[in-house]
Formats: C-alpha cells, sequence, structure tokens
C-alpha cells in the first residue's frame, strides 16, 4: 500500500453527524485513527529528538572541559560518532518521517474525507434546507468546516504530538539534572497551560463569529453574482454593493475582535516564554557554583530552556490555530448538521420499473401553515393516461408534483405509485421512474454532452444523440461554442446554462427527459419558452415521447394541453373540475372561463383569481 493510500479518503461515515463537537470530530475522523494515530506516535519521536540533541550536547561539553585534548578523539570516538550519526541520520529521519505523515498521509486525505461526508449529508437534505438558506453560504460551510477538521487533526500531530513528547523528555532529563530544575520546568507548565486555558475558550467564541460573517459575506457575494443580470436590469449595482460593504463590514469588526485577542494572547505566552530560560539556566548555574552540576549540565540545560522557549510561540500560535478552527467547526456544525427532514423510512424498499399508474388519496398540504398548497386532493391516473392540470397561481399545480416527487410528505392522506406508498419506497428509486422538464430549465456548468446525459449516464453516444433530434436540439448544439474554443456536444454552458437562449435551454432539458425515459412524464410548462414554430416541432416530438407513458402537463398556456385524455382544474388546492377539452368547455365553469379570458394562449391570472 502507498503512504498516500492509508486513509481511505472518501468511505462513507456512518450515521448522521452528531451536533456536539467531540463526537462531531469523532464522526468526521471515524475510518482514518489508526494512520493518524501512527502519524501522531511518529511526530512524538520526532520531538524526543530534541531531548537527545541537549543531551548530547551536554555530553560533548563535559568532555570539552575534562577530557585531553591531545587524545580525546582516540579516547572518546564513539561518543562522537554516535552525536555525528545522531545528527546526519536519526535525526533527519525523524523529522523526516514526521513530514512525510502530516504532508502525504493526513493533510491530503482528510479534508476530502470529511468534505465528502458533510457533502452526502447535505445533498441528503429536503429542499426546503436550501430554500432557506444561502447556496454559496452552505458551499462555504462545507469547505470551511472540512478545512477546520483537517487543520485540527494535522496541527494535533504536528505541533500537540510533538511538544507534549518534547516537554515529557524534557522533564525526565532535567531529573538527571536535579530534580529541582524538573521541579521548576513542571511548574512553569503548569502556569503555561493555565495561561492558555483563560485565552483559549475566547478565541474560540472570537473565531467561531469571524467564521460565520465570513460565509455571510460569500453568501451575499455569490446570491449577488448568481442573479447578476436581474442587477443589471434593474440598475442595482449601488444596491448590491451595500448589501455587499455591510456583510463585508461585519466580517471586518470580527476579523478585528479576534485579532486583538490574538496579540495579547501572543504578547502573554511570549512573556511566560522568557522566564522558563532565566531560572533553568540560572538555576543550573548556581547548582554549578555549589559543585552540584556540571558545565555539560549548565549547557544541556540551556538548550533545552530555549528550546522549550522557541517552541512555545509556534505551539501557542499554532494552540490559537486549532481553537479557531474549533470555532469554525462549531459554527459548521450548527449549519450542516441539522438532522434530515425528509427521509426514507426504515424498511424502504427499491421501486423497481413501473407501469405508471398514479393515485392521490385524499392528499392534503399546506407547507406548514394553514392555507395554501393542496387541500383533501383525490386523484387517479390511469396507466399511459395523459391528464394535463390547469389552476391559477397558487392552486395547487406545483405542489401536487412536488408530493408526486416526494420533495415534501404530505400532511395527510397518501400517494400511489402502482399500488406503492411514495413513503414506503427510497426517493432516488421513485424519481428515477419519474422524468421531468420545468418552466426554470436546470442547467450546470458542463458540457452539453453531460447536460443530456443527466437523464441518463449510462446512455451511449447515440443515444445522446438521438434524443437530442427528438428535442429538436441538436442543430443548435453543433454551433456552439465557449470562450475555451469546445465546440458542439463539448461546449460548456456556463453557469445555469445563461450562453444560451431560454428556448435552447428548454430544449436541452426535454433531451435530457427523453433520454431519461421514465414511466411517468411531468411537463411543468415545458414549452413556454419556445417561439410558436419551435414549440410545434416539440410538440410533435413530445406526442413520440408521450407514447405509452403516464402524463401529467401543468400549463397555463391551455393550447399546449387541448389534446390531453383529461384536464384536471384546481382552484385553493381543491379539484373543482375534470374532463377533456371539450366536456370542460361545454359545462361552462371555471375552465370555459379560463379559454374565453386568456390572451395569446394564457390564463389572465388576475382574472381568474378573482
Amino acid at each position: 500500500m502507498k503512504m498516500g493510500d492509508m486513509i481511505d479518503a472518501f468511505r462513507p461515515a456512518e450515521g448522521p453527524p452528531p451536533r456536539t463537537l467531540g463526537r462531531f470530530l469523532l464522526w468526521c475522523l471515524s475510518g482514518a485513527w489508526g494512520p493518524l494515530i501512527l502519524a501522531a506516535a511518529i511526530s512524538a519521536v520526532a520531538g524526543t529528538m530534541e531531548v537527545v540533541t541537549a543531551w548530547y550536547l551536554g555530553a560533548v561539553v563535559d568532555l570539552a572541559t575534562s577530557a585531553d585534548a591531545m587524545t580525546v578523539f582516540a579516547d572518546h570516538w564513539q561518543l562522537l560518532v554516535g552525536f555525528v550519526v545522531f545528527l546526519v541520520v536519526a535525526r533527519p529521519i525523524a523529522f523526516g518521517l514526521s513530514a512525510a505523515s502530516n504532508s502525504i498521509v493526513v493533510q491530503p486525505n482528510v479534508l476530502p474525507l470529511v468534505l465528502s461526508r458533510l457533502h452526502r449529508w447535505t445533498m441528503g437534505q429536503a429542499v426546503t434546507f436550501f430554500d432557506n438558506d444561502f447556496a454559496g453560504r452552505i458551499a462555504q460551510k462545507q469547505m470551511q468546516a472540512a478545512r477546520a477538521v483537517t487543520d485540527v487533526a494535522s496541527e494535533t500531530i504536528n505541533t500537540i504530538a510533538f511538544a507534549l513528547a518534547s516537554l515529557v523528555g524534557s522533564v525526565l532529563f532535567l531529573l538527571t539534572i536535579n530534580s529541582w530544575m524538573a521541579l521548576v520546568l513542571g511548574v512553569w507548565i503548569v502556569l503555561y497551560l493555565a495561561l492558555i486555558r483563560a485565552f483559549l475558550p475566547r478565541v474560540r467564541g472570537k473565531s467561531a463569529a469571524r467564521a460565520g460573517a465570513r460565509a455571510m459575506v460569500t453568501g451575499q457575494v455569490v446570491d449577488t453574482i448568481t442573479n447578476i443580470k436581474t442587477v443589471k436590469l434593474f440598475a442595482h449595482a449601488d444596491h448590491e454593493d451595500k448589501a455587499a460593504l455591510r456583510a463585508m463590514s461585519g466580517f471586518r469588526e470580527t476579523a478585528l475582535d479576534f485579532g486583538v485577542l490574538s496579540a495579547w494572547f501572543r504578547l502573554a505566552l511570549m512573556t511566560v516564554a522568557g522566564v522558563l530560560p532565566v531560572f533553568l539556566i540560572g538555576g543550573t548555574l548556581w547548582l554549578w557554583s555549589i559543585g552540584v552540576t556540571t558545565a555539560g549540565d549548565i549547557a544541556a540545560a540551556g538548550a533545552v530552556s530555549i528550546r522549550i522557549a522557541q517552541m512555545t510561540g509556534w505551539v501557542s500560535f499554532t494552540l490559537m490555530s486549532i481553537y479557531a478552527s474549533i470555532g469554525e467547526v462549531e459554527d459548521g456544525i450548527r449549519t450542516l448538521t441539522p438532522p434530515h427532514t425528509l427521509t426514507d423510512a426504515p424498511d424502504a424498499g427499491q421501486l423497481q420499473r413501473i407501469a405508471g399508474e398514479v393515485r392521490f388519496e385524499n392528499v392534503s398540504f399546506a407547507y406548514g401553515r394553514k392555507k395554501g398548497g393542496l387541500d383533501g386532493v383525490n386523484l387517479t391516473i390511469h396507466l399511459g393516461e395523459k391528464i394535463g392540470i390547469v389552476g391559477a397561481s397558487g392552486a395547487g399545480k406545483s405542489t401536487l408534483v412536488a408530493l408526486l416527487l416526494r420533495l415534501y410528505d404530505a400532511e395527510e392522506g397518501r400517494i400511489l405509485v402502482d399500488e406503492n406508498d411514495v413513503r414506503e419506497v427510497t426517493q432516488e428509486s421513485l424519481r428515477r421512474q419519474i422524468a421531468m422538464v420545468t418552466q426554470e430549465t436546470a442547467m450546470f456548468n458542463r458540457t452539453a454532452r453531460d447536460n443530456i446525459l443527466y437523464g441518463r449516464p449510462d446512455a451511449t453516444e447515440e443515444e445522446m444523440v438521438a434524443a437530442a433530434k427528438a428535442a429538436e436540439a441538436d442543430e443548435f448544439i453543433h454551433g456552439l461554442q465557449d470562450h475555451k474554443g469546445r465546440k458542439g456536444y463539448d461546449a460548456y454552458l456556463g453557469e445555469r446554462g445563461v450562453k444560451l437562449s431560454g428556448g435552447q435551454r428548454q430544449r436541452i432539458a426535454l433531451a435530457r427527459a427523453f433520454l431519461k425515459d421514465a414511466p411517468i412524464l411531468v411537463l411543468d410548462e415545458a414549452t413556454s419558452a419556445l417561439d410558436s414554430e419551435v414549440e410545434a416541432q416539440v410538440q410533435g416530438a413530445l406526442h413520440r415521447v408521450m407514447e405509452g407513458k403516464t402524463v401529467l402537463a401543468i400549463a397555463h398556456r391551455l393550447s399546449t394541453i387541448a389534446e390531453m385524455d383529461r384536464i384536471v382544474v384546481l382552484d385553493q388546492g381543491r379539484i373543482v373540475e375534470q374532463g377533456s377539452h371539450a366536456e370542460l368547455l361545454a359545462k361552462g365553469g371555471l375552465y370555459a372561463r379560463y379559454w374565453d379570458r386568456q390572451s395569446g394562449g394564457f390564463i389572465c391570472v388576475e382574472e381568474a383569481a378573482e
């Protein structure tokens, strides 16, 4: 096994992320403890090298003050050779292995291990989780928490294990010189730890506040950039600039608070560090003056004390960094670890290929409110039936489809697909059986090929191209070229497909749905962005792809659903009419009024809602 493969960087975690710091860190690093402990042990061995260096220095000084200069090399060559071998071979190997374990085993693997686990958990959240936050802020929190956990693990191994080994070794070494010197070091360590204990909780809190403010800046900036066309169309650059500056100002204030505390912390620790050499060197010098220690002991104690004093600054900086990282981890915990609100049942099975019958039984859903959504809907859509869904804005059309896809759970009643309650099968297997094309087409900043293959990633190139042709997309795709010169199906479409027209985006989305070839097809204003000529072409393709499928088509432009087998009219969350186009016109009810009032094929929503 290669050194870099000692940790499985993408191993899934077991269970949900805990919401307390210690258990959360254990969850993040589970499966990697063996290599981490080994890396810490190697770092500790490297830390003891400092004590061995001081011992050798003292021995050489004693040798120089007591041995015969003419025969010192002949009489004491073993000590001198050991000193050289230690400095040239053993010490570099120990430090090299410590550096390698941290830079090859720990850092490159812990970050993707933690990030992949947080990302998987976040991907399992219900859509409401994402609706209630900035996309940029969530992404920032994931990266921030993963980096912070990595820093805690890396610095604990690289610094804390090293420093503890050095301190323990120094105490034991000073005991061989004089127990009083060991006691002095022990008392100093207690004072040092007390100072750290006083400062670091405050560092942790300030760091958490700074991390939250930083994530808010990212969320604000990403939100502006994501909607940059709207910003420009409404000439609101100044407005967005002020919003960004408010977020940046908040971050600046928290950063200043953290900086002031950090400066006082470093000053206090460096003052304490300066005291140690004074007492150890001075004490050993006094003991030498009364004949208790040797000159070599003075040199060794001096080397140990100065090294510890130097290390104090490094350790204090690292401890501050660790506690700052812990603050960021705690900030990430609050955002990223809420329990999933929409989960698969413990015994949920995989929904296999279905025929396509759908049944809503007394379904009610109001998004946790008293009004809105659906109210007592009963609807059966038979195998292969094609229904149109009509209603004014807020009538419940999109809610009906969202519940079918189980983006939310019905508050009352149940939804069956081929007699399977959608809550008793896995969400992923349910959604594989449903293809959907929405009015707001979703494009990834990937190639045209990748966007179409999203419908069925294992499709062949021929199947992908055939789907594009069926959606009348193949011709314009061949004319695409991105800013890097990539053409055709290899051209990138830009974030959210901004390089395409609305009609082009919808044809890509249609191609994706065609390729998925699911038994149930949902069309939510699927042709609303197409001009009349292209819509006529796509309607032909739609009729072909709808053959043998159960179809739910939401439309404001009634001409697009007039030929459906049945039209269902929703009003204030209830089904008020259903039947064929001709039957509903003959009734002279709400649908007939929609038909009479539409202009250019659209429902006059304001009039219809009156």
